[in-house]
């Protein structure tokens, strides 16, 4: 009897550690296949995507699109053969990361029906994604019921929710270091500072973005009061009125300037006239003459008609 439990508890012990050998693991690491078209190699951005290391899945270059940037590398057009350079680079680059696995499908050098149709039959056969930012292939790819990761999409997912100007209600709750700050947040959990905004703790104000600072600990965002611009906008316009007065004065000096020229054209005639009458004609004398004892008569005239009639007085006095 106790030989047979003993025999029992060594095969129990034997099965356990049998199934611990042969078990496998609940979750699979099969990773999923992606193909990479050329607008993806030339774009730079996919590069610095895999080096976050959020990329999870094996990344396949097809031969025919290797084969594409060579072509254009060779070609005729300058900005087609650098980009065309850049591309072949970021292949390079790509292969030498250690984050993701990146592989060359034989597919062949050339596609006679076109690099986007042969990545999606070879999507078809292999079951694979495709990764793009062509839009007419996204659009191609989509209705043939192929998967496609479109890295505008990816970039437009990830943008500011908020760009400078625009301007919500926001609760400021509490001050910032520096001073007249004030604290909020945005229902994202992002922290707002907003500027002279000490005054403002405890309401619900109107808020302008400034700008957002994004570090490796998250986002910040900078705020204003709104309001405070339109006060700036004016003593701008002020300036320009002043620009605009300084800029009236140039037609001035040319006035002067003008007027500087009639009189050194008056002043010249002026000199000529003096000319003139230091050496009068014989005819303006003898007018000149004429006129200069004319007057002369008439005030002899007067003056002896003055005496008739006071010798007249005197002779009617003398008679009464």
């Amino acid at each position: 009897m106790e030989t047979f439990l003993l025999f029992l508890i060594l095969f129990i012990v034997c099965g356990i550690w049998f199934d611990s050998k042969n078990d496998k693991p609940l979750i699979s690491k099969t990773k999923k296949q992606v193909l990479v078209d050329t607008s993806i190699l030339i774009d730079g951005r996919f590069l610095a995507v895999t080096r976050t290391g959020f990329i999870n899945f094996d990344i396949l270059i097809p031969r025919s699109v290797v084969g594409e940037l060579q072509i254009l590398a060779d070609g005729g057009d300058d900005e087609k053969r650098v980009r065309a350079r850049y591309g072949l680079d970021i292949i390079s680059a790509l292969q030498s990361e250690e984050k993701v696995t990146v592989s060359i499908l034989a597919d062949g050098n050339s596609a006679a029906e076109g690099v986007d149709n042969r990545l999606i039959s070879l999507a078809k056969k292999m079951n694979a994604d495709i990764l793009t930012a062509d839009y007419n292939l996204n659009k191609v790819a989509k209705v043939e019921g192929i998967e496609v990761l479109n890295i505008n999409e990816l970039v437009q997912s990830v943008r500011a929710d908020y760009l400078p100007g625009e301007k919500i209600m926001l609760e400021i709750t509490q001050k910032g270091n520096e001073k007249k700050q004030g604290i909020g947040h945005l229902p994202d959990g992002t922290m707002v500072v907003v500027e002279n905004g000490e005054s403002l703790i405890g309401t619900n104000s109107e808020v302008e973005f400034i700008r957002s600072l994004q570090t490796a600990a998250g986002k910040m965002m900078f705020a204003r009061p709104s309001g405070v611009k339109k006060a700036k906008i004016e003593n701008t316009k002020s300036k320009g009125r002043a620009v605009k007065s300084s800029k009236v004065e140039k037609p001035a000096q040319n006035i002067q300037v003008e007027v500087s020229k009639k009189d050194s054209t008056e002043s010249r005639g002026k000199k000529n006239k003096k000319v003139v009458k230091a050496k009068p004609s014989a005819k303006n004398t003898s007018k000149n003459k004429e006129k200069s004892q004319k007057p002369k008569t008439k005030t002899q005239t007067r003056r002896r008609t003055q005496k008739s009639m006071e010798a007249s007085l005197v002779e009617l006095a003398n008679k009464e």
